[in-house]
């Protein structure tokens, strides 16, 4: 493809992901797969760009006016802003498939982009409002990087997954906490991986693998991973138990579950059963609730996910949360755990959900996560928080994430 066209194709995606009504990832993917005769070099390029624009959106809306009520301004007009010191004779040269020339308004727009310095929020590449929610830059800047690629062994330890992946031309290290854990700083495409194929591996983030690890699960408990979406927790827990026992998987939504038997043949799981509802006699040793949540400790992974966010939905969230943790509280045995887990980092969802649930019920309380990661991990305990461990790109360099675990007094 030529270089004006490369661009056209990220112009054409870019005018779908910022209706910011469904996830980039499923817009490139599509978009891409409708078009068989992009090659790979080319289908990087497109991919890698509109990932970057999406990374500096607010910078770019803010060079292009749009703090400013009386501007009207396009998506083009933000492509060429990023493009603003290159050749666009070259890059738009208006062919038949490249970037179509420059009118004589977009030439004096882009001498006319904002000098003004950068507001705080825009500069950390964050909608205002979400900026003064988390209220911490450092963190906020934090979750605008790019991730790395995280993932775990499956049956068979990790220096012998390190090796597998050595002999396949990939080279990951070991993460720090998570003694199933591997990292590699650049993205990875696992599917045509022989270690991957053969379940001795799978994609998991450390900070999820450490809340499975902390879920303390054992073959006699009843255990069931009420929130599962495609099951990654439920995996890493039949892993742990080497099969015994049984887990019993539910979503909300069923269709987000299709993969699950998928992914657990592959990976030898045998102990999981999906389940569509509870009984009103159902109690559980493990109540395990991913809650659904913002998912603002993943924009790393998905930095277009915080521009979809809107207040009224956060709302949404959070009461959808407090009906689950309800749910979970009477359907907990006398001796049981709720383990409430999100990947976020705002408190609404976090400590503050948290603090509403006892509220409610005192006679739960927190139970010391130190004790607890000391004797799972073996590790140090790295937080000063005991209540509830709080993951981030800072802190831990993963996914921003959330764990607590409730049990009654």
């Amino acid at each position: 493809m030529q270089l004006s066209a490369k661009y056209q194709a990220v112009l054409e995606i870019l005018e779908k992901v910022f209706q910011d009504q469904y996830p980039a990832d499923n817009i490139i993917k599509e978009y891409l797969r409708t078009r068989k005769y992009i090659g790979s070099k080319d289908r990087k390029f497109i991919t890698e760009t509109t990932w970057d624009i999406i990374r500096h959106r607010s910078k770019l809306e803010f060079d292009c006016g749009f703090h400013k009520p009386e501007t009207v301004c396009s998506t083009r007009m933000l492509l060429l802003a990023y493009l603003k010191d290159e050749d666009f004779d070259i890059i738009a040269d208006g062919s038949e498939y490249g970037l179509a020339e420059l009118s004589l308004k977009e030439k004096e727009s882009l001498k006319n982009l904002s000098t003004e310095i950068y507001p705080d929020y825009v500069e950390k590449e964050c909608p205002k409002w979400l900026y003064e929610k988390i209220n911490n830059p450092a963190l906020v800047e934090s979750l605008n990087g790019k991730a790395p690629a995280d993932i775990r062994a499956n049956f068979i330890s990790r220096d012998d997954a390190k090796t597998k992946l050595q002999k396949e031309g990939l080279f990951f290290s070991f993460t720090p906490y998570s003694p199933y854990g591997l990292r590699s700083a650049e993205r990875v495409n696992l599917q045509n991986c022989i270690a991957y194929q053969n379940g001795e591996i799978e994609v998991q983030d450390e900070a999820s693998q450490l809340g499975a690890i902390l879920c303390d699960v054992r073959k006699e408990h009843k255990i069931i991973d009420y929130c599962c979406g495609g099951g990654g927790k439920s995996l890493l827990l039949g892993m742990i138990l080497k099969n015994e026992g049984e887990i019993k998987a539910h979503d909300k939504n069923i269709k987000r579950m299709d993969g699950l038997k998928v992914r657990a043949e592959r990976l030898g799981i045998k102990n999981i059963r999906i389940i569509e509802k509870l009984k009103s006699n159902d109690k559980f040793d493990r109540f395990i609730v991913d809650a659904p949540c913002s998912g603002s400790g993943t924009w790393r992974r998905s930095p277009d996910a915080k521009y979809r966010l809107t207040p009224k939905q956060l709302k949404t969230i959070e009461q959808a949360q407090a009906e689950i943790l309800e749910t979970a509280y009477h359907h907990l045995s006398d001796k049981g755990r709720i383990i409430y887990m999100t990947c976020s980092v705002l408190a609404e969802e976090n400590e503050e959900q948290i603090a509403h649930f006892l509220e409610n019920h005192q006679d739960m309380t927190t139970l010391n996560m130190q004790n607890l990661w000391e004797r799972k991990l073996e590790l140090p305990y790295p937080f000063v928080e005991t209540r509830f461990l709080k993951c981030s790109p800072l802190t831990t360099h993963t996914d921003g994430f959330f764990v607590c675990v409730l049990q009654r007094k």
